[in-house]
């Protein structure tokens, strides 16, 4: 590994991973819901079973091998103009080191990076909710779970340095408030909201609906950071439909349409929280939202505008574009720079994330420094990690 250059603030990354281990849904799990997560054995190869059905959205759940981290760099920083596939672009998979799964190895890993604090999001997780959605009661139960894992294996907040975001998902809500105060109680900064509609027992719904206020609430009242990766949203659906089939979201196969449509979870998402007013109720709701990147906000800014401009009393005759400058923070890709993003919603809403180790993110998250040298030094020091620093109250 080469040494990390020498930046002159300190960095905090919004966006790192833990690979869980095969027990992280289950360790925790009631014996009447035993069955609902299993790993069984498909043509020699280990697979992920939610209530029976297997799933490939994560093609090796164990995580024993995986696919180097920044192995995607180059793919997205020049495109694939040789039509490679996505196995050949990933190239040969790696071991998982210990630093992937355990804090310990992780912490002298983030010396090595250079990487003085991170956000610890988890990456099998993201598949939990959507294969689950016509049972809250379960959906409560496996995340309540995953938390136990996590807490126990990771801890929400280790040694000030890493802080694992524990999941919380809102279809019953009383189940919900319980969670947030249960994480909390036990060290969290802040917490993993999925950007999608809330599963419930009548149909999904927006989490920004005025039935979710006394959630929003409680998580103003913690001063707790609401961070949304971006996950399986659930649009697969809506795919399938387009395409004539009935198949689950696959985000290691090539399908140019799902491309054209990839950030349409995050705009609906933003979108959500003022067109059904969360933002101008919670005005002091703060949100990050990691690893979707920043194309997409220009374009759903624009068309807020253009929707306020004729209907003004739908947003309560409160500017929507201002509510989200106020409150969301963006955390751009690396191919996509910066300049662009401070122009539209300002220095202190942007932050640092690198998606380590994942192949998509870099394999060295310094490197995300080098796209902010025509910068003022301090605004450097915002993005890399100030500004999360003043969100997570550090």
């Amino acid at each position: 590994m080469t040494a990390a250059p020498t930046l002159p603030y300190p960095l905090f990354d919004a966006d790192n991973h833990l690979y869980e281990t095969e027990e992280s849904l289950t360790k925790f799990l009631p014996d009447q819901y035993k069955n609902a997560i299993q790993y069984v054995q498909v043509n020699g190869r280990t697979k992920i079973a939610v209530r029976g059905v297997i799933s490939d959205y994560i093609p090796n759940p164990t995580f024993s091998v995986v696919a180097a981290p920044g192995a995607m760099e180059e793919y997205f920083k020049n495109g694939n103009p040789e039509g490679k596939s996505r196995r050949e672009i990933f190239g040969a998979a790696i071991k998982a080191p210990a630093a992937f799964r355990e804090p310990g190895p992780r912490l002298a890993l983030m010396d090595e990076l250079g990487v003085q604090r991170t956000l610890m999001f988890p990456t099998l997780a993201s598949l939990v909710e959507e294969r689950m959605r016509d049972d809250p009661k379960l959906i409560h139960v496996v995340v309540h779970a995953l938390n136990e894992w996590l807490l126990d294996t990771w801890k929400f907040n280790y040694e000030d340095r890493i802080f694992t975001t524990p999941v919380i998902s809102l279809p019953i809500l009383d189940k919900a408030i319980e969670e947030l105060d249960w994480v909390v109680a036990n060290g969290a900064k802040a917490i993993l909201v999925r950007p999608a509609p809330v599963p419930g027992f009548e149909g999904p719904r927006s989490f920004a609906m005025p039935e979710f206020d006394p959630f929003w609430e409680r998580v103003v009242h913690h001063d707790i950071l609401v961070a949304m990766h971006s996950s399986d949203s659930g649009y697969a659906r809506f795919d399938a439909e387009w395409e004539g089939t009935n198949s689950e979201m696959l985000p290691f196969q090539t399908n140019t349409f799902r491309m054209v449509n990839e950030w349409r979870p995050v705009q609906d998402t933003v979108a959500s929280w003022v067109c059904h007013g969360a933002l101008f109720r919670h005005p002091k709701l703060k949100i990050a939202v990691i690893e979707n990147g920043s194309s997409w906000l220009k374009p759903l800014l624009d068309i807020l505008a253009d929707v306020y401009k004729k209907a003004p009393e739908g947003f309560g005759m409160q500017d929507p574009v201002a509510a989200i400058k106020k409150s969301i923070h963006v955390s751009p890709f690396y191919e996509e720079g910066v300049t662009d993003l401070i122009d539209l919603i300002g220095v202190d809403r942007v932050l640092f994330g690198s998606d380590y180790p994942h192949p998509e993110g870099l394999a060295q998250p310094t490197h995300f420094a080098d796209m902010l040298q025509h910068l003022p030094v301090e605004d450097q020091a915002k993005i890399m990690g100030g500004n999360l620093a003043r969100l997570l109250g550090l």
